[in-house]
């Protein structure tokens, strides 16, 4: 009788727990969209680690940067981390680009000897306040030939997603991340 009267309370107390778990989050990625191939001398390109500024570089994703204030979602992450993500998403749009090039990330497993280095800084890769879209990047290029200058530019891209789904919004982040590939393409062949 007395272990009835213990455990009655047990199950009520386990039930309640049950209750309060949270649901399991949902898993995002980039991915890499088509843009024009233009063609180019073979050179080796190596994509250096890209920066990342330190308030995007979380699990959550970042739904709003507005107002000294950040939306970040708890269920809803990155399915990698978010730097990773953009040095292989960003490695596999150039390649689509530039298929004469060899294009490799500096965070990959090859190594070889680079006749260009493409180094990207993004300081905005978030929506804004009206949930535009914004990719904010510093773009540098060198050259190991001497005879040729480097090159440093900052892009400004913006794109307004289909819908207020997070799949949307990995979309629209997607295409930024591709327009700032064409324009490094170009950058890249002098275009």
């Amino acid at each position: 009788m007395r272990l009835r009267a213990l455990a009655a309370p047990l199950l009520i107390f386990a039930a309640l727990l049950a209750g309060c778990s949270s649901p399991p989050p949902d898993f995002y990625t980039l991915a890499a969209v088509p843009g024009p191939t233009l063609r180019t001398a073979h050179q080796n390109i190596e994509l250096r680690r890209i920066g990342l500024a330190a308030y995007l570089d979380r699990p959550g994703i970042v739904r709003s940067n507005a107002q000294y204030r950040l939306r970040v979602t708890e269920n809803e992450r990155w399915g990698e981390p978010l730097g990773s993500m953009l040095d292989r998403v960003f490695t596999e749009d150039l390649v689509q680009r530039l298929p004469d090039a060899v294009i490799y990330a500096e965070s990959g497993a090859i190594t070889s000897e680079p006749g260009t280095v493409l180094e990207i800084d993004v300081q905005r890769f978030d929506p804004d306040a009206d949930n535009t879209v914004v990719l904010l990047a510093q773009v540098a290029i060198r050259h190991d030939d001497t005879n040729r200058a480097g090159l440093a530019r900052t892009v400004r891209l913006t794109a307004t997603p289909a819908g207020p789904s997070t799949a949307d919004l990995a979309a629209a982040l997607s295409a930024v991340l591709g327009q700032l590939s064409d324009q490094v393409a170009r950058m890249l062949t002098g275009q």
